[in-house]
């Protein structure tokens, strides 16, 4: 078994099977024709169940072969011009490489005594995207497995700098229409039910700053805590950015930590068009970014940042066997005193490989081009009489539904909808997503791939009309 350890042994064996590995991909990639097989989840169940995983196959090229069937196949497939559902996006061969070359030599993030130049290289990038960002010179972060465990951290840390001496009187305020993750923090970080403040959005899904400072006033006279203010800066279902300057005098005000989420938002950092719609950013105590959803980069590739590097001690605890308290008197670097982790990937590797053959530009450009498809996609839209779009794009996401001209009932264009969007899954021949405005059923592109055209979301209007279409024909021969 000892040669299946990778190891100057096992150099050569090393290559063969990576480089078959990868040819078969390539060559995956090369014909795929459709995002989806439209494969259902009874059919691939009984393949992958009858594997016996205690019965080894011996070989990388028939566990490859074997692979093809219950895997590659049926796997969906952003880099697919009809991938149009989730923030997934397709990724940049830099950065891929970087994932092969970290995955091989396998270094641990914890500690300099794991990494080394590891270590050096994320602390670059991370100095590099505050610098972006403008959060000052005392800045600093660390890279995270995504938006949900940055959202976490930053609250975290909001939490120790309100300083209340009960949890009870803690308040958190967000959109109602912000990540799922703010709640969820709330709960992990031991806070009341009642500790998330949902503050209403405008037409265009961006919070009311007037809410909000009813809210915050509203709390100061009740004598609870204002602990922080999340604001989004693309959110997952519109894309909206909320008024961050506005947000950050609020926050002023009322002496209350700002954090932004700009898990997809973070790609205008690089554009050469749009960084001002991120203006104010500069001023947050705390930012998300996740490079794996507008810098094209592998999952998972994200940062928590901080204005005042002194709160991360707030997630630092030191044990002897890794990162005693003389590191830090020695100037040892361990970015484990930064990090809700310990054992933690070298993702900082793809960013660095991407910024070093591409560049920032280069980046932007790309993010750049899908803002701009929006753009496109959003006149499309507005002009076919077949669909209602909710708001104007201010990053990649449009959200819309089929409004068929001769129903009236919203309970069954809901059923039309739903049944459009699970019929193009199955179809396989695009995907799109959906989610829920004002207690309708809507679907929804996320637009993250610069070889998607304006001919494509066209195409794919037909296909959720025709689908909607046959629902609603179905429907009346059911119903006379």
């Amino acid at each position: 078994m000892r040669s299946h350890l990778l190891n100057d042994t096992t150099a050569e064996q090393y290559r063969r099977s990576v480089t078959d590995g990868v040819e078969r991909v390539a060559a995956k990639l090369a014909t795929t024709d459709r995002p989806f097989t439209g494969i259902s989840v009874d059919a691939l169940s009984p393949r992958i169940d009858e594997i016996d995983l205690d019965r080894p196959l011996h070989d990388t090229t028939a566990v490859l072969d074997e692979l093809e069937e219950v895997y590659l196949r049926d796997a969906i497939y952003f880099h697919h011009p009809r991938y149009l559902a989730h923030l997934n996006c397709p990724v940049v061969i830099p950065a891929v490489l970087g994932e092969a070359v970290l995955s091989a030599v396998n270094s641990s993030l914890d500690t300099w005594d794991q990494s080394a130049g590891g270590t050096l290289i994320e602390r670059k990038l991370i100095d590099w995207t505050t610098g972006r960002i403008g959060l000052g010179p005392a800045a600093d972060g660390v890279f995270t497995s995504g938006g949900t465990q940055s959202n976490l951290q930053a609250l975290l840390l909001a939490r120790e700098e309100a300083k209340s001496d009960s949890l009870a009187k803690l308040r958190i305020f967000a959109s109602e229409v912000s990540h799922f993750s703010v709640k969820k923090s709330a709960k992990l970080l031991g806070l009341g039910q009642d500790a998330v403040v949902s503050i209403p959005v405008d037409h265009d899904k961006r919070m009311q700053t007037v809410a909000l400072a009813r809210e915050l006033e509203r709390c100061a006279k009740d004598g609870l805590v204002p602990m922080a203010v999340v604001a989004t800066a693309g959110t997952t279902d519109f894309g909206s950015i909320d008024p961050l300057p506005e947000i950050a005098e609020l926050c002023e005000q009322f002496a209350t930590w700002m954090h932004v989420d700009a898990a997809y938002g973070c790609g205008l950092l690089a554009s050469l068009k749009h960084r001002d719609r991120i203006s104010g950013i500069e001023r947050a105590d705390s930012v998300t970014v996740d490079y794996h959803k507008s810098f094209f980069q592998p999952v998972s590739s994200s940062a928590v940042l901080v204005r005042d590097a002194a709160t991360l001690r707030h997630a630092t605890y030191h044990a002897e066997y890794l990162n005693p308290r003389r590191m830090v008197e020695e100037r040892i670097p361990n970015q484990v005193d930064k990090s809700l982790q310990t054992t933690r990937r070298f993702d900082a590797l793809k960013l660095w490989m991407t910024l070093r053959t591409m560049g920032a530009d280069g980046i932007g450009q790309l993010f750049d081009e899908v803002c701009d498809l929006a753009r496109e996609g959003w006149k499309l839209i507005a002009a076919d009489p077949r669909f209602d779009v909710v708001v104007e794009p201010s990053l990649s996401t449009l959200v819309f539904r089929y409004i068929p001209a001769a129903v009236t009932d919203p309970a069954e264009i809901d059923r039309a909808n739903l049944y459009a969007r699970k019929a193009l899954f199955t179809s396989g021949d695009a995907i799109v997503a959906g989610t829920k405005v004002g207690g309708r059923h809507y679907l929804k592109f996320t637009l993250l791939n610069p070889e998607t055209q304006a001919s494509d979301i066209a195409a794919v209007l037909d296909l959720i009309a025709g689908h909607a279409e046959q629902y609603l024909g179905e429907s009346l021969d059911r119903a006379s």
